[in-house]
């Protein structure tokens, strides 16, 4: 009947609870450890700065500007060895305040730097801007959520909807965990995600629907398994694939892209995870059935 016949349906108690527990662990991280937000929702500066001397190093750098009383500052390597990125909480005159980095800068490490970027983000600005992040995570699954209701009978919804929730909350989970920096690229990541892990549950979705029709003497147990055999080939291909060039730009994108391509990673297995283990199993405690599809066809 299909050329692959592995056995998905006999763990789906197993990792229902391997998920759940890691649901639980995810967000009790986030109620009492939170997210480590960037600069783009906390407000304050970030400096892109160049090193032309080779004398200038991190650990130079980070005493240069723990001296300035700037409140909370993080530097880090940024793309080439003598690349930085520096964060920290914006504190006095926003006019004169890079002026004043720069003078203490060259008194101290002297001259052989460049900033190549600035940007400063007010307190207003990074409120509205978690905001905006928020409203459009809620909007996308809101939109999924629609979607499928229309497309897919609702016990199918309620599965794509669990998935997509399980794969969005061990995502920041993960980010709370290593308190990994959280902004406005991580949002977009997230965003795909719903998008990604959406199509890879539809598809599994599809063939489940259509063999409720071809197999009618076959429970939804059995049913799920044989569905995600079928386009198991899919999966595999497609998953690998993005996987690929997703390594591609956490490891040679430079240190800009790597919240982004380890969130979208994370996303990826996740999806692929949840499809089979999250969605599926869903609709056998929801005993879907093909009097169910006809009946919603009617």
């Amino acid at each position: 009947m299909i050329k692959n016949n592995i056995q998905f349906n006999k763990y789906y108690k197993f990792f229902n609870l391997l998920s759940s527990v890691l649901v639980v662990i995810s967000l009790v991280l986030l109620i009492f450890k939170g997210l480590n937000f960037g600069v783009d929702f906390k407000g304050g500066t970030l400096i892109e700065l160049r090193a032309n001397d080779k004398q200038i190093t991190i650990s130079s750098l980070r005493s240069a500007f723990s001296n300035m009383n700037l409140g909370d500052v993080a530097i880090k390597k940024f793309g080439k060895d003598s690349d930085y990125l520096i964060k920290f909480e914006k504190k006095g005159n926003t006019k004169t305040l890079i002026q004043d980095i720069k003078n203490n800068l060259t008194k101290t490490l002297g001259s052989g730097y460049e900033f190549r970027r600035v940007e400063n983000v007010g307190p207003k600005v990074s409120a509205e801007l978690l905001k905006g992040g928020l409203i459009a995570i809620a909007a996308a699954l809101g939109a999924m959520l629609f979607y499928i209701w229309i497309r897919f009978e609702w016990q199918f919804s309620i599965g794509a909807i669990i998935a997509l929730f399980h794969d969005v909350i061990l995502t920041i989970g993960v980010f709370s965990l290593f308190s990994l920096e959280i902004n406005l690229s991580i949002v977009a990541a997230i965003l795909t995600i719903v998008g990604y892990s959406m199509n890879d549950t539809v598809v599994i979705f599809d063939r489940v629907r259509e063999n409720l029709k071809k197999y009618m003497d076959i429970k939804i147990f059995e049913l799920t398994n044989i569905s995600i055999n079928e386009t198991l080939s899919r999966t595999i291909i497609t998953s690998a694939t993005t996987l690929l060039a997703l390594l591609s730009i956490f490891i040679f994108g430079g240190e800009i892209l790597k919240g982004f391509s380890l969130a979208m990673i994370l996303g990826v297995v996740f999806g692929t995870y949840s499809s089979i283990y999250i969605a599926n199993p869903i609709l056998v405690y929801l005993k879907v059935s093909y009097k169910t599809v006809v009946k919603e066809d009617k």
